[in-house]
């Protein structure tokens, strides 16, 4: 398993898109899944939020591994079982066993965690910013195209279909891994209890809470449009799988510019005033849908085209955020970058069943941008506070 040459940032693009993928390539499908099974949609949903909650835990893992044995190993293997996952879904007999398949499908997660501490291995904090950033803006095509070609492969040859690709997809992704990705971890714990015992170091940073503040709220929002969207996208408008792949991609169309234009952006004006500005564009989409809805112009465009404010304005935040988070203690960034996921996904978890249960009401469409529009002013709060509290030791440095 011994290889030293840093692996390429094509690579670790490739790991991330594949993790974005495994969360909302089969979204178009989930009736469909629920028909086949004769199970509740209710509980065929629990691949999304059940998944998201054990994605929680494993990153919780995942991480101190990375920091105790290698960034290498533990994604290399954390891929074979993803593998295993993915063909358990595929051939699945029953509800329970796809449900069971799924969730052993978290360890895909491992290549958003261990990508990022690759990065900070790397590079220095403002560095790690830009090169998140470009693989932000690089992998933003998985979230894009995801839901398009898994709403695709499902009308053509059934869901089923979708988890092939994820087969074909994990064992690409570990023969790459086994190929191309080097060591990157230089600093390694002695005992894994060692490194749980250092979260309490995290847990007493109050920049680090801040940090994670502003990647749990400006993702929930996403987690939140991508619980209620399909739904309401059928119920409203009647559309199709295929449709309604291409308009949940709307978000990461606005995700990827958001990437681009963060990356040119902060050497003029700062890190900090681009993930302001970024927190201020994602609460006016949310701010934008109810007005829409309020006044009558009911439509796909409508639910849909607001929230690529919510994606640009997370395109802007979350690479500055994600750098931040695991500087805050360079020696523990694969333990950060973990627990900082692991508090995401939970959070994700929580607003995926919120958005699900408001889009019941009466208004589902407005209750649905209601919950995306709280998240991201608590993102906005959670980001001022991290940005000064940064600029006010800068200044004492």
């Amino acid at each position: 398993m011994t290889r030293s040459t840093p692996p390429h940032l094509t690579t670790l693009i490739l790991l991330t898109a594949l993790s974005v993928l495994t969360l909302n390539m089969f979204l178009p499908s989930l009736s469909r899944i629920a028909a086949d099974f004769q199970a509740d949609y209710a509980l065929v949903s629990l691949s999304i939020g059940g998944y998201l909650a054990v994605s929680g835990v494993v990153q919780l893992v995942i991480g101190p591994l990375s920091d105790l044995y290698g960034r290498r190993p533990v994604m290399f293997w954390s891929m074979a079982v993803f593998v295993l996952a993915s063909l358990g879904c595929f051939l699945a007999p029953s509800v329970e066993i796809f449900l069971a398949f799924r969730m052993l499908q978290s360890t895909g997660i491992a290549g958003m965690v261990l990508s990022r501490a690759v990065v900070r291995d790397m590079y220095p904090q403002a560095e790690s910013a830009r090169v998140l950033g470009v693989i932000g803006m690089a992998m933003a095509l998985a979230p894009l195209l995801g839901p398009v070609l898994g709403g695709v492969l499902d009308q053509i040859f059934g869901w089923r279909a979708v988890f092939v690709f994820f087969v074909l997809a994990g064992a690409a992704m570990a023969a790459l891994v086994w190929a191309d990705m080097g060591e990157t971890n230089a600093t390694r714990g002695a005992r894994f209890t060692d490194q749980f015992r250092a979260y309490p170091d995290l847990f007493r940073e109050g920049l680090f809470w801040a940090w994670c503040g502003s990647l749990v709220f400006s993702v929930g929002g996403f987690y939140a449009f991508l619980g209620g969207a399909p739904k309401v996208g059928e119920d409203l408008f009647g559309l199709t799988p295929a449709w309604l792949g291409l308009g949940m991609g709307s978000i990461s169309a606005g995700f990827m510019l958001g990437n681009y234009l963060g990356g040119r952006m902060t050497p003029r004006i700062g890190l900090a005033r681009v993930m302001l500005s970024g927190r201020v564009m994602a609460m006016f989409g949310p701010v934008l849908g109810m007005a829409l809805f309020a006044t009558g112009f009911a439509s796909p465009w409508t639910l849909f085209g607001p929230v690529m404010f919510v994606g640009f304005g997370n395109g802007l935040t979350l690479p500055g955020a994600n750098a931040g988070v695991m500087s805050v203690a360079p020696h523990l960034a694969g333990s950060a970058s973990g627990l900082s996921g692991a508090l995401t996904v939970a959070g994700g978890a929580v607003l995926t069943a919120a958005a699900g249960w408001v889009v019941g009401l009466s208004l589902p469409a407005e209750a649905l941008f209601g919950v995306i529009l709280t998240t991201t002013l608590l993102a906005f709060i959670c980001t001022l506070v991290a940005t000064r509290i940064e600029a006010a030791r800068s200044q004492k440095a």
